[in-house]
């Protein structure tokens, strides 16, 4: 968490604030292992910058400045990059919620973990990266510049197809969902997903990728894009630290078929839901859906 609806959430909704827009100043946290190009660096080469386009690769938001760099931006497990207008609970740590009252926990002021912050020329917000666990990335590329963190990445998830992955699983010892969990295979989906998708293929998590038949790889390329479009249209999973970057949470959490349900009846059977370890990852499935 975030996946890939979350970042792609988060791409379409902060793209408005900044496309276009020049950056006036930056504020960063001291050097920490969030920063991949140090923040004295960042300091030197992004105010003054425009900010040209945001894309998205696999997890990663690329913002694509006016000199061709780029300012790459990996939410990691906790990372939250929203408008200084947001407002939300999840923005604000347990601690501090419980010292507050109910109707001033929507209310941020940048901390210890906001590691960047944007001020952007004009009258917009500001955009503030935030990452408590210090999992997420940032880095910048010189115009042209490729990077290992992105050159091993395999094609986006959303493009994924039953021949890529029938592929793709092709002697593969591995089980099923970590070959989905693998970015060098299918860039962006993680845990959630792979188990969303696994449960509308009927395929179970633990099965050995190499007796995927033809047949179920379509059906379980098919099964990923549209869980991760509908998660999408939702606007992502709020399960934990996630928000989008006007504050509000995702909705598909209120969807979820497996994941994060053992012990819980399956919606289509009736059987309990599962939870197992595969390849060091949780993986929950319905044993009577799946095979």
């Amino acid at each position: 968490m975030p996946e890939l609806p979350e970042v792609e959430v988060t791409r379409r909704r902060i793209a408005p604030l900044l496309v276009g827009r020049r950056i006036a100043a930056i504020a960063t946290t001291g050097p920490s292992y969030v920063f991949v190009t140090p923040p004295s660096r960042l300091q030197a080469v992004l105010p003054g910058a425009q900010i040209d386009a945001i894309d998205r690769l696999g997890k990663y938001l690329l913002v694509r400045l006016g000199d061709q760099s780029t300012l790459v931006i990996h939410l990691g497990m906790t990372g939250q990059l929203f408008s200084s207008r947001a407002t939300s609970p999840r923005l604000l740590s347990a601690t501090a919620r419980s010292s507050l009252a109910p109707e001033d926990q929507g209310a941020f002021k940048p901390d210890g973990h906001t590691h960047l912050t944007l001020r952007i020329e004009g009258d917009g917000p500001d955009v503030y990266f935030r990452d408590v666990r210090k999992f997420g990335k940032l880095f910048w590329l010189r115009p042209g510049e490729l990077h290992p963190r992105l050159d091993r990445l395999g094609g986006d998830a959303l493009e994924i197809d039953g021949p890529g992955l029938f592929a793709a699983s092709r002697k593969r010892r591995i089980p099923i969902k970590a070959l989905l969990l693998d970015q060098a295979v299918l860039a962006g989906v993680g845990n959630i997903y792979a188990d969303e998708a696994l449960f509308l293929a009927g395929v179970r998590p633990g099965r050995r990728a190499a007796r995927l038949t033809r047949q179920e790889a379509e059906k379980l390329a098919q099964a990923v894009v549209r869980v991760l479009k509908r998660s999408i249209e939702t606007g992502g999973s709020s399960i934990s630290d996630y928000v989008a970057p006007d504050g509000s949470d995702g909705g598909y959490q209120d969807e979820r078929r497996v994941y994060a349900r053992k012990g819980q009846a399956c919606l289509d059977c009736g059987a309990t839901i599962v939870r197992r370890v595969v390849a060091q990852r949780s993986a929950h499935y319905c044993p009577v859906c799946q095979s």
